[in-house]
C-alpha cells in the first residue's frame, strides 16, 4: 500500500517576519524528499510544522485523505529526526536500544558493527557522530509511515553517512521520507526528489537547469 501525506497553505511568521508562504508539499511511499535551501529559510521550521509540533494558524495536512491536526499523536504515523541530540547522556546505548525495543527491531542495533563497540558506552561519552548514527538508525527504526530528518548527517564520518544512507534507501521502500542537511551534496546524493526553499516559498527542482540556477550543481563550461 502506497501512504501518502500532503500538507498545504502553510504559513508562518515570527513577530513581522513571515517566514513560510502558501506551503504545498506531498510525500509518498518510496519519495526521498530532499528539503534544500540557505540557512534561515525556514527548513527546520516547515519540518516542525508538518509533524505537527510547530504551531501556526495557517495549514492542512492530511493523511491517506484523512485531516490530522498534530500528525505526531496519532500512532504509526510519522517520526521526527530534530537538529539537537536527544537521548539521555546518563543511559548507555543498550539500555537506551532497550528502552526502544517496543517498536524498533533490536537486531538492527545489535548486529551492528559500529554500535556492538559502544553498546556499554553512556550517550554522554560517545563522539558526536556516534551519538547522531544512533539517533538516525532509532528514528528510522520505528514503526511509521513517514520521516522527517533534519541533520541527520550531522558530525557523523563519511563510513557512517554511507551507512546511513543506505539505510535510508532501504527504508523507503515502505516509508516516505523528507530530509534536510547542511551538506547539500549528501542531499543531493539520497534523495529521488528535490525542493528549495526561497523568500518563504517552495519550488520544486526537475531538472539540471533548476540545479545549476540555484547553485547547486556548477554552471557547464562552453
Amino acid at each position: 500500500m502506497q501512504n501518502s501525506f500532503e500538507a498545504d497553505s502553510i504559513r508562518k511568521s515570527f513577530g513581522n517576519k513571515q517566514v513560510l508562504t502558501d506551503i504545498y508539499l506531498s510525500c509518498k511511499t518510496g519519495d526521498i524528499i530532499g528539503l534544500l535551501g540557505r540557512n534561515g529559510s525556514g527548513k527546520s521550521t516547515l519540518l516542525k510544522i508538518l509533524y505537527g509540533t510547530l504551531y501556526t494558524d495557517f495549514k492542512h495536512i492530511s493523511v491517506n485523505g484523512e485531516y490530522m491536526k498534530q500528525p505526531f499523536k496519532e500512532e504509526g504515523i510519522v517520526s521526527f529526526l530534530c537538529q539537537d541530540n536527544f537521548l539521555p547522556k546518563n543511559l548507555t546505548v543498550k539500555k537506551v536500544i532497550q528502552l526502544f525495543d517496543y517498536s524498533v527491531n533490536e537486531s538492527e542495533f545489535f548486529n551492528d558493527d559500529i554500535l556492538s563497540k559502544v553498546y556499554n558506552t553512556k550517550i554522554g561519552n560517545l563522539s558526536g557522530g556516534e551519538s547522531r548514527y544512533l539517533e538516525v538508525k532509532l528514528i528510522l527504526g520505528l514503526d511509521t509511515q513517514f520521516v522527517f530528518l533534519d541533520e541527520p548527517f550531522n558530525g557523523m564520518s563519511p563510513i557512517h553517512i554511507d551507512i546511513i544512507k543506505d539505510l535510508i534507501r532501504q527504508k523507503s521502500s515502505k516509508k516516505g521520507i523528507v530530509l534536510t542537511d547542511h551538506d547539500y551534496r549528501n542531499v543531493l546524493d539520497i534523495a529521488n526528489k528535490y525542493m528549495i526553499l526561497f523568500d518563504g516559498g517552495i519550488k520544486v527542482l526537475k531538472s539540471k537547469e533548476d540545479f545549476i540556477y540555484w547553485g547547486y550543481l556548477p554552471e557547464e563550461k562552453q
